[in-house]
C-alpha cells in the first residue's frame, strides 16, 4: 500500500535558502475533501497529477498519485472547491532525506512550511536551525484547509461567526 509518512514544520528564518534549489511553481486545487479523503489536482512545471489521500493517521496516510495530461488538470481545476493554492517549492537534501520548503503565494502569502517525508514513523533526523514549530497535526496548515481558509484570512472570523466587540 502506498503510504506517505510526513512531518511538517513552520520555517523560522531564511537559513535554508543557502543550500536549497531555486524551486518550482506548484498550483493545486481540491475537487473533494470529505474528511475521510481528499482529491487533489496539481501542476508542477509541465507535469500534472491527480492525487487521492486518506485522512491522516498520525503522521501517516494513504496516498495514490497518477500523472494526467496538463490540459485535463487545467480543466479539472475549474471544478475545484475553494481557491487555488500557489507556492514555490524548494528542495533541500538533508541526511539522506529531502526537505520540501513551500513558500506560499497569493492568498497564503507570508506562510512558509517545511515538510520532510520519512521511510517510517520512528525515523529520527536532526532538525536544522531554521525549523520552527511542528505543525504535523494542525489541520489549519493542510493545503486542503488553506484553499478554503487562506492564511491571509486567519485574523478574520469564519463565515457565520461573530467577532467579539473589543469595547464590551
Amino acid at each position: 500500500m502506498p503510504f506517505e509518512i510526513e512531518r511538517k514544520f513552520l520555517v523560522a528564518g531564511d537559513g535554508w535558502r543557502v543550500d536549497a534549489d531555486s524551486g518550482s511553481i506548484i498550483r493545486q486545487a481540491y475537487l473533494a475533501n470529505t474528511g475521510k479523503m481528499s482529491l487533489r489536482i496539481r501542476t508542477r512545471d509541465s507535469r500534472a497529477t491527480l492525487t487521492m489521500k486518506s485522512a491522516g493517521m498520525g503522521i501517516s496516510r494513504l496516498e495514490f498519485e497518477y500523472d494526467i495530461p496538463l490540459d485535463h488538470a487545467t480543466a479539472l481545476m475549474e471544478l475545484r472547491e475553494g481557491s487555488i493554492i500557489e507556492k514555490r517549492r524548494h528542495l533541500l537534501p538533508w541526511y539522506g532525506l529531502t526537505w520540501e520548503i513551500d513558500v506560499f503565494q497569493g492568498e497564503n502569502d507570508g506562510l512558509v512550511v517545511a515538510e520532510i517525508e520519512l521511510p517510517h514513523e520512528d525515523h529520527g533526523f536532526p532538525l536544522p536551525s531554521w525549523i520552527g514549530a511542528e505543525i504535523s497535526g494542525d489541520p489549519r496548515y493542510s493545503n486542503a484547509s488553506l484553499c478554503k481558509r487562506p492564511f491571509s484570512r486567519w485574523g478574520e472570523a469564519p463565515a457565520g461567526e461573530r467577532v467579539a466587540d473589543p469595547e464590551m
